[in-house]
Formats: C-alpha cells, structure tokens, sequence
C-alpha cells in the first residue's frame, strides 16, 4: 500500500521566496529515490507564504529512508530558518473500501 504525505510550510515574511526556491530544489533528487511515486509543492494562491508539498511513496520505509537523504537534512536546515512555524507532516492512506 503506498503513502500519501502532505507537508505544509509557512515562510517567515520576507521569505516566501526563499521556500519556493527550497522546496523545488527538492524535486529532482526526491524523484530520483527509488521509493518516490510523486513529490509536488504547490502554493497557496491566497497566501503567498504558505506552501504544501504532495508526495507519494512506495511504502513507509521509503518516505524513512527520504528523510536520511543529504537533500532533505539540507533543506531542513534551510526550513528550520525561513519558517515561522514548524513544518507539518501528515502520513495517509488510501481510505478502505466499503
């Protein structure tokens, strides 16, 4: 069963660019980890600031194993400083049928 996350990120003001630059340049290399389906930021057209990415993985082990990449402990770092509020993280599944 693969797993949906969606994470949401609020840029500090004045750093709005700065996460969008942040977040895309985390699209390549997370695509290229063997366990990554998808991995999409999208901007919130009301508010500049907030940003969710949509990423879909093979399995949990897989989204574990993205966050020990060297990408993503870098672009932690980076969030760590532009946010003005910790990054959430919510882990999905697919709903079961009825």
């Amino acid at each position: 069963m693969t797993l949906t996350v969606v994470a949401e990120c609020l840029a500090a003001p004045g750093r709005e660019d700065r996460l969008r630059t942040a977040l895309e340049a985390m699209i390549e290399p997370s695509l290229d980890e063997p366990g990554c389906l998808a991995y999409r930021p999208y901007t919130d057209p009301d508010d500049g600031a907030r940003m969710v990415i949509v990423e879909e993985w093979t399995d949990p082990q897989a989204l574990a194993e993205h966050f020990t990449t060297a990408h993503f402990r870098h672009v932690k770092e980076v969030l760590d400083l532009i946010l003005a509020e910790p990054m959430t993280i919510r882990r999905l599944v697919a709903a079961p049928s009825a």
